[in-house]
């Protein structure tokens, strides 16, 4: 076990160094009109930043971990990653519209994934300086700070981050759940500040791509809240195609009752 959790260690680290270069390149350009292309086919769009990133980090990660496998929003993605039992899943920019427009709250999002199970994360918010990271059995820290979830034990009046199509009367059993719906651009960055106790629960309904909650996943795990797709099932990553059906995350009383509430889908229902 102690060269186990070295090895988890020198992957932090390794995260954590990664997500700070990522943070000092979207600096550069932050604010700076940075050329921005759309990717077509409802996909959104992506800036010089955004691959200037994914570039380092993939030649950073990759040489110092060359066994490992790769998965990133914007490198074009191959069947070879299906082989990795380990990989790195990441985002070089989560939350590019908020980015684009000058807001602070798009996130770095970086993970390593085990059999499908995220190992190691590490979620930098760069214009605040707010650096989570995450270790399986481990725990979850900000800024080396250790994090605990809120522990909200009942669904009235909780906090709940998501767009406002999530709290349509159409998706609950009963109508909208008793919740105060707030927005924060980066799908991770939101999965991190339920991780710390600021807010209750997160949720995305639509099919999500794995590289926005990968990381974010385990940070509310290793928290102690529950992070499932929107049938209750955990999460496994690493798939052919990589999006799961939603994502529910919060304190495992407030998850648990959005799940019993949510309006069920059917079993055919696909993830793109």
């Amino acid at each position: 076990m102690p060269e186990a959790d070295a090895a988890l260690g020198a992957d932090l680290s390794l995260l954590a160094d990664a997500a700070r270069a990522a943070g000092r390149i979207a600096g550069r350009h932050f604010g700076q009109g940075p050329e921005t292309w759309d990717k077509g086919d409802g996909q959104g769009p992506v800036t010089e930043a955004d691959l200037e990133i994914d570039t380092m980090l993939r030649h950073d990660l990759l040489a110092a971990r060359p066994g490992y496998g790769w998965m990133s929003e914007e490198t074009a993605d191959g069947p070879e990653r299906l082989d990795a039992t380990r990989l790195f899943i990441v985002d070089p920019i989560d939350g590019t519209r908020a980015f684009i427009d000058g807001s602070r709250d798009f996130s770095h999002a970086l993970a390593v994934v085990e059999n499908g199970v995220p190992i190691v994360a590490a979620i930098f918010v760069p214009m605040k300086n707010r650096l989570y990271l995450a270790a399986s059995g481990q725990g979850a820290t900000l800024n080396g700070v250790a994090i605990r979830m809120s522990g909200r034990a009942g669904l009235d009046d909780a906090t709940v981050l998501g767009s406002k199509h999530n709290f349509h009367d159409t998706h609950w059993t009963g109508g909208r759940p008793p919740v105060l719906q707030r927005f924060v651009s980066s799908l991770a960055y939101r999965m991190a500040l339920v991780a710390e106790g600021q807010y209750d629960a997160m949720i995305a309904l639509r099919p999500t791509w794995e590289w926005d909650i990968a990381a974010g996943g385990l940070i509310v795990t290793e928290g102690g809240g529950r992070v499932a797709d929107r049938r209750g099932a955990p999460l496994r990553f690493n798939n052919p195609h990589p999006q799961l059906d939603g994502i529910v995350a919060g304190t495992p009383v407030v998850a648990d009752a959005l799940l019993n509430r949510l309006v069920p889908v059917s079993p055919a229902r696909r993830t793109r």
